[in-house]
């Protein structure tokens, strides 16, 4: 009985032995100041540092470190008092996690991000940097922790999770976090490690019912009355401020498009509008959206009854034997209408242009194949979207720099595309070095455009003029990927050329406020576009997909000049080139 009460006090111990150090794995940030940690007090094992603690105690400007989230320097980061430290190998942190937590705001996302440190020189790890940016967006997020200085790791102490503090996440956003290990050894290599992530749309995290963006009209019925039909739909929550909706109907070759505007005294859930004079025996499909930008569409499709039908039907039931007597007769005078109607339509369908309007997310999921079938353009299924390396001079301002970004984005979002650009890849571009990086992606992507504009060639032309060697490498690292790409780029096109290979995989593009005299004769023998203008043509280029054909003509939804700032992205990018314009 003794044995059995010392074995359950034993197990139990160990029981709690475990839990304890179950918890003491998983690491949180703690409160306290840089003086602290430099002190090495036991109370400050894992601190999150402040912007102001650290221009306070070292000095150092918080948009130097905060701003750019470019990691600190060894000798910086330890000071001149240790500086053998710096000469040790500190290996990237590995299993990064994010966590969503639960959230009150119905705009954000709150996320907390958790890794493990490595191994290889755990001894001499000294903290973590952990940055944030959203894709296609300038926004960046940094965080900084550190361990007090006597505190050295061991081998035993591997396994732990640490986390970070909550960020604040735009919602139906894609995300990049970087964890790096401090102290950045002298070599840059393997110090720290990416992840990908998406934000939650508004529809998942608050329902249809609360969101602008994602609510559309989910109940509609139809009801006929003579030659006109009566649509009744639900409204938009009151929340939304949604006022006036809007009507797409096409039937008969007639396209109807009616203004609805709800009325603030009438019925707060449902409401009524009437399509007028319409075409009896014909099919009508239609679509039904609030009256807001790039709102979701409901399609819904009725057949008008013709008055005349239900006279002639109503005359056959009432008297059997006529219907009896004519039967064979409507027979045989069906069989010769079908036939005739079937020639003539088969002609007009050989003689007709028909006009396809497809959208450009759908080709995420399709190759450049493409079939017309019931006048709907179906591409078949690929592995990949295309990859495309865009390559810009950086000379040119903030401005240009700006416009480049968000034409990245609009074509990664909106064109189905996944765009490699060194804006979104600096750590890579700094560990690799920008020759090694451009080479290696350019030999990833499937297409490569270079944005032509004067800065890149007044570059080139001074380089050409016999520029000294000094002063050329820092011309040719200030004008960014392009400078270095232009050479590259002109050498595989005469290649390709010398050897009847296809040019097809590189492109020059200009903007509006540009000229084509900025298009470097290195890369005359590269197709040639002018943005916005041929925003279409570089669909096509980028998806194989051929714009004309034989009886068709394909028209890709909000990818034009007239239409793309529609999108948000497309407006952004529209404000951003009018003001590289003004610059320029």
């Amino acid at each position: 009985m003794a044995w059995s009460v010392i074995f359950a006090l034993v197990l139990k111990f160990s029981l709690h032995c475990l839990c304890l150090q179950e918890d003491i794995s998983l690491i949180s940030p703690q409160n306290c100041s840089l003086d602290c940690i430099i002190k090495g007090k036991a109370i400050c094992e894992y601190c999150r540092i402040t912007r102001e603690d650290v221009s306070v105690t070292l000095g150092v400007s918080t948009e130097e470190m905060f701003g750019s989230c470019v990691p600190w320097p060894c000798s910086l980061f330890l000071g001149v008092h240790i500086p053998a430290v710096c000469q040790h190998y500190v290996h990237a942190p590995h299993d990064i996690n994010v966590e969503f937590l639960p959230s009150d705001s119905p705009v954000y996302d709150t996320a907390i991000i958790s890794w493990r440190p490595s191994l290889y020189g755990l001894s001499f790890l000294r903290g973590f940097q952990v940055s944030l940016q959203a894709l296609g967006g300038t926004q960046t997020d940094c965080q900084l922790f550190l361990f007090q200085s006597n505190l050295t790791l061991t081998a035993a102490q591997a396994g732990r999770v640490y986390r970070s503090d909550p960020f604040q996440l735009a919602l139906d956003a894609q995300f990049a976090v970087t964890v790096m290990a401090l102290p950045v050894p002298e070599l840059w290599s393997n110090f720290y490690h990416s992840k990908y992530f998406s934000t939650r749309s508004c529809l998942e995290k608050n329902g249809l019912e609360q969101c602008l963006k994602d609510w559309y009209p989910s109940k509609i019925e139809v009801e006929q009355d003579g030659h006109d039909v009566i649509v009744t739909f639900n409204l938009a929550p009151p929340n939304l401020g949604i006022n006036q909706y809007f009507s797409w109907c096409y039937g008969g070759g007639m396209r109807n498009y009616t203004v609805i505007k709800a009325k603030p005294t009438g019925n707060k859930t449902h409401h009524s509008y009437r399509l007028l004079r319409l075409k009896p025996e014909t099919r009508y499909s239609c679509e039904l959206a609030a009256d807001v930008v790039d709102a979701i569409r409901k399609t819904f499709n009725f057949q008008v009854m013709g008055m005349e039908h239900r006279k002639e039907s109503s005359t056959f039931t009432t008297d059997g034997s006529l219907l009896a007597l004519l039967l064979p007769v409507l027979v045989l005078l069906a069989i010769l209408l079908s036939v005739f109607i079937f020639i003539v339509s088969k002609k007009k369908l050989k003689r007709s242009k028909r006009k396809t309007k497809m959208a450009a997310d759908v080709i995420m999921q399709h190759d450049s194949k493409c079939v017309l079938l019931e006048q709907n353009l179906v591409l078949l299924e690929r592995p990949r979207p295309p990859r495309l390396l865009i390559c810009y001079s950086n000379v040119d301002g903030p401005a240009h720099i700006r416009a480049v970004m968000l034409l990245a984005a609009f074509i990664q979002q909106h064109m189905a595309t996944q765009v490699f650009l060194d804006l979104w890849e600096a750590l890579s571009v700094l560990e690799e070095g920008l020759m090694s990086w451009l080479c290696r992606r350019m030999e990833e992507s499937d297409f490569v455009l270079v944005v032509c504009s004067r800065g890149l060639q007044h570059g080139l032309q001074r380089n050409a003029q016999g520029v000294e060697e000094s002063q050329e490498a820092e011309e040719s690292q200030e004008g960014g990927a392009a400078a270095v790409a232009v050479s590259l780029i002109g050498e595989a096109l005469a290649r390709a050329q010398a050897g009847g290979q296809g040019l097809s995989k590189y492109m020059t593009v200009v903007f509006d406020h540009s000229s084509e005299t900025d298009v470097p004769p290195a890369l005359g023998l590269a197709a040639r576009y002018s943005l916005m203008r041929d925003l279409p043509l570089l669909f096509s280029h980028l998806h194989g997909v051929a714009l004309q054909g034989p009886g068709r003509h394909l028209q890709v939804e909000h990818i034009s000049a007239e239409a793309y700032h529609r999108l948000p992205a497309g407006a952004a990018l529209r404000w951003a080139l009018q003001q590289a314009g003004q610059e320029d």
